[in-house]
């Protein structure tokens, strides 16, 4: 997979302004990524055109937020990002903290391979894709994942309770609705799981009132 960027360009890049702790490694490696998805975008479904102009505020921005709250309340060291697809915000996670191990998961070849392309061009040696489905890790695997747009509350958590080792700590990137999502937890799967707010975050430019939901697995 090869690729010109640039043409990616065109686009507003205003990460920098919004995060200006971050340093110009990161910033530069976070600017790349967001080429690349813009450029392959045009071959592969990776987000929506309608996000496109505002692609870094709407997915960069809030991948960074997200993994900023998980590496903040998380200390353990390989974290999975479940159905990754673009790599958000996994890719973005391995950026950021090059010292934890990243795993990008999914069943879809072809975002496999933009994966793959995206880590090699951006040099990490942190970051692994996995072409599997999420039930075929095996049991009692998982002790950290990050999931954006996987499923539902119930249905991540009922989907991933066998790979779940006792103590697995499970992200959920959500938006306003997040409550309700937890009120239609049936009895038998909060049985398993614990969930409880941990973040929230407002995107930039749109406004748009994000949380991140942390399960717990008993």
């Amino acid at each position: 997979m090869t690729s010109d960027t640039s043409n990616s360009g065109n686009l507003a890049w205003r990460v920098p302004e919004w995060f200006p702790h971050l340093n110009e490694n990161t910033l530069s490696k976070l600017q790349s990524y967001h080429a690349e998805i813009l450029h392959f975008n045009k071959r592969i479904n990776l987000i929506s055109p309608r996000t496109e102009a505002d692609s870094d505020a709407t997915h960069i921005a809030d991948a960074i937020f997200a993994s900023e709250i998980l590496l903040k309340t998380s200390d353990k060291r390989e974290i999975y990002d479940i159905g990754s697809g673009n790599g958000i915000p996994g890719i973005v996670l391995a950026i950021l903290a090059p010292d934890r191990v990243v795993r990008l998961l999914d069943s879809d070849t072809r975002k496999i391979e933009f994966l793959k392309h995206s880590i090699s061009k951006l040099g990490l040696k942190n970051c692994f894709p996995t072409h599997a489905r999420a039930e075929g890790l095996g049991d009692e695997v998982l002790t950290c994942g990050i999931c954006r747009g996987f499923a539902s509350l119930a249905k991540t958590l009922l989907a991933l309770r066998r790979i779940a080792a006792p103590g697995c700590e499970l992200f959920h990137m959500k938006g306003e609705s997040w409550p309700g999502e937890v009120a239609e937890i049936p009895a038998q799967i909060l049985a398993s799981w614990e969930p409880n707010l941990v973040g929230g975050y407002v995107l930039p430019v749109t406004g748009s009132k994000l949380s991140v939901i942390l399960s717990i697995r008993k």
